[in-house]
């Protein structure tokens, strides 16, 4: 019985995927398995299922109907296994995420703090990399990305503020000393402090107002990697120049006075961060954080 309702979830995530490939993917299988599945399943069956090309792989009348009535069968029996192991209290598992620095300041550590109070069995391991890797090809679960760099196929579920905004910020007695920029083009002019990926490529200092967009590439006096942010926000209180960096960062220090807004009306706001995973069937740890993600309550933005 387990392995024909197995075989039915692969076929399922077949007709999905609408490829033998991006099921496996999704699945955590190799395409010769899943292929062996559904060959095994067309063979008990004594049915064909599937019609296989070179461009696509597409359901016969059959197959559509069984896919049909078998997908909802199935993801209420994960939902019934999932509320069960939920209330049980005993959910075991190890749950690896792979995050950009971004989300590590003040989104992500109250999640977890949270989770693992609710969930004190499951064992966490954060990897912080600010590289565009695909996580779940890294061997993570699951990964938090902003949505430009998500992938269409990707489940995605918001993660904290639903949108952000990149400020610039400089420090009194460097606008005393030097001025206040009236326009983004004036900071090539100025003293930058600017961040750089751990890919190589410099943070990209981007400003908008009323449909009007500019991309800068100011010469910078002081570059640090993103780990450093809360190094470079340091330099800039201390005077150095001028930087750009997440508005919910800069707002403790504008609020105490050791920073000022600059040119907040050409702040370029953006959307907020996803956690995002492969597949319909996730591990029983990522389930539980999707779970625990989607309960929480939209937080807002700027």
């Amino acid at each position: 019985m387990a392995n024909n309702l197995d075989d039915l979830g692969v076929f399922v995530a077949v007709v999905k995927a609408k490829g033998f490939r991006r099921a496996a993917r999704q699945l955590g299988l190799s395409p010769a398995t899943v292929s062996e599945t559904i060959s095994r399943l067309e063979a008990r069956l004594e049915l064909r299922l599937l019609t296989r090309t070179t461009r696509a792989v597409t359901p016969t009348e059959a197959g559509e109907a069984l896919a049909r009535r078998v997908a909802p069968l199935l993801a209420e029996m994960e939902d019934s296994l999932h509320a069960a192991r939920s209330q049980s209290g005993a959910l075991h598992g190890r749950l690896v995420l792979n995050v950009p620095g971004a989300v590590m300041v003040d989104i992500l550590p109250p999640l977890v703090e949270a989770f693992c109070a609710l969930y004190p069995q499951v064992e966490i391991e954060i990897m912080v990399d600010d590289r565009m890797v695909d996580a779940v090809a890294a061997g993570c679960d699951a990964g938090i990305r902003y949505g430009e760099a998500l992938a269409q196929d990707m489940i995605a579920v918001p993660i904290g503020p639903r949108r952000q905004q990149a400020a610039l910020a400089a420090a009194p007695a460097y606008l005393a000393r030097e001025g206040c920029p009236a326009h983004p083009r004036d900071l090539l002019h100025h003293a930058c402090l600017r961040a750089r990926f751990s890919s190589g490529a410099l943070v990209p200092w981007t400003f908008e107002k009323e449909g009007e967009e500019i991309r800068l590439d100011p010469k910078a006096r002081l570059i640090i990697g993103t780990g450093g942010s809360a190094a470079l926000i340091g330099h800039a209180v201390a005077g150095l120049g001028v930087c750009l960096t997440f508005r919910n960062w800069l707002e403790p220090h504008f609020k105490a006075g050791h920073l000022v807004p600059v040119l907040p009306a050409w702040w370029e706001e953006f959307e907020g961060p996803y956690l995002y995973f492969y597949g319909r069937r996730p591990p029983a740890a990522l389930r539980a954080f999707v779970d625990f993600l989607r309960a929480q309550p939209p937080v807002a933005g700027p």
